[in-house]
């Protein structure tokens, strides 16, 4: 499964302006309000809040990745946010956060979850490709750059 197999344009906002990391998560939850793939937008959102308590998911690099698996989705959901100013989203490197990448799986779906984040970390580890992100306008653009960077992923692997 590719990431562009799970995100969609239309679950990709760009330049936003949020001032907290549960504004942030939050935001990037209400892009499904009525989506036939999401059963209870109020148990997805409280699944992914609560795997934030465990460990912040910004991993450093200004980029977080909120994610979970719960039984409010009846499949993998992702959506993703360019921020207009960076947040403070207690990452591990103690760096704010401008790039937020949401995941959320079925819950007994481990397998797959497991390999998309990894797919998605490895993207998103490309310094260059974080600074397309940044700099992107729109989600059309955006969508493009997941589209092109996950194709030459492809073709290396």
């Amino acid at each position: 499964m590719k990431i562009c197999d799970v995100l969609k344009k239309d679950r990709i906002i760009a330049k936003v302006e949020i001032d907290s990391k549960e504004d942030c998560i939050n935001s990037l939850i209400d892009l499904f309000k009525g989506d036939a793939r999401v059963n209870d937008i109020e148990k997805m959102r409280d699944a992914v809040h609560e795997r934030e308590t465990i460990m912040s998911t910004g991993v450093g690099n200004g980029f977080a990745i909120p994610h979970a698996k719960t039984a409010g989705v009846n499949e993998m959901i992702a959506g993703f946010g360019t921020l207009k100013k960076p947040i403070d989203f207690k990452a591990l490197d103690e760096q704010p956060v401008e790039l937020v990448f949401l995941l959320v799986g079925e819950e007994n779906a481990v397998g797959p979850h497991i390999k998309m984040l990894s797919r998605i970390s490895r993207l998103m580890n490309k310094e260059s490709f974080r600074n397309k992100l940044i700099n992107a306008v729109d989600a059309d653009e955006i969508y493009s750059l997941f589209e092109e960077e996950e194709k030459s992923l492809l073709e290396i692997s």
